[in-house]
């Protein structure tokens, strides 16, 4: 009997751990929604989501105002359609501008609403283009790495430099004492060829 109580109570602590850490996980993974009710839906347009997902949170100000309901891809404007599910509680100006953010450096995304100034605010069904798209991480090691290289005076890619001009003179060297040779082998065979070839290095000097 005493061993039977035991194991209720071992089997009780089990399923509320394993409940905790459920409900843990739907929250990290922001699954799950503790407001319920009725909201609006209103649609955004991004050249590029990076890591945002479904049930992604929609903030202002650091404050949970919206989840984001479904992820879609416009065949037509080759962007990424966003739909927001939005709290009824919250309304924002129709100029106001969307950006996807990160909590922290390399946390989950969600979409921040930076509020405008406009008199109208935004209804259900209307899109928003004022966006700004994620930031790609992989995209700023690069361009980090392009900077510390140009920093660096490494030349682009595909550029060579110019050969020095200089470069020639040893074949000319090379060249000078076998035209002399020419020169005196011609001198040695045809007096008169010498004798001209004399007359013109002379001319040259002057």
């Amino acid at each position: 009997m005493q061993r039977s109580k035991i194991d209720i109570w071992v089997g009780l602590f089990v399923l509320l751990g394993a409940a905790a850490l459920l409900f843990l996980a739907l929250q990290a993974g922001n699954l799950l929604s503790l407001s319920g009710g009725g909201g609006y839906q209103v649609q955004a347009q991004f050249q590029d989501i990076g890591g945002l997902k479904p049930k992604s949170a929609v903030k202002s100000s650091g404050v949970v105002v919206g989840r984001v309901k479904s992820i879609d891809f416009d065949d037509k404007t080759y962007q990424a359609t966003v739909t927001l599910d939005m709290n009824e509680r919250y309304h924002f100006p129709n100029d106001s501008s969307l950006k996807i953010m990160t909590s922290g450096l390399l946390g989950d995304q969600y979409i921040g609403i930076e509020a405008g100034y406009s008199d109208t605010n935004w209804k259900a069904g209307d899109k928003i283009t004022n966006t700004q798209s994620a930031v790609v991480l992989e995209n700023l090691i690069g361009q980090f790495m392009n900077s510390k290289a140009l920093e660096a005076g490494t030349p682009p890619a595909g550029s060579e430099s110019a050969e020095p001009a200089t470069d020639a003179t040893p074949a000319d060297a090379e060249a000078a004492p076998a035209a002399s040779a020419v020169h005196a082998q011609a001198s040695a065979d045809d007096p008169a060829t010498a004798a001209g070839a004399a007359s013109a290095a002379s001319a040259a000097a002057r």
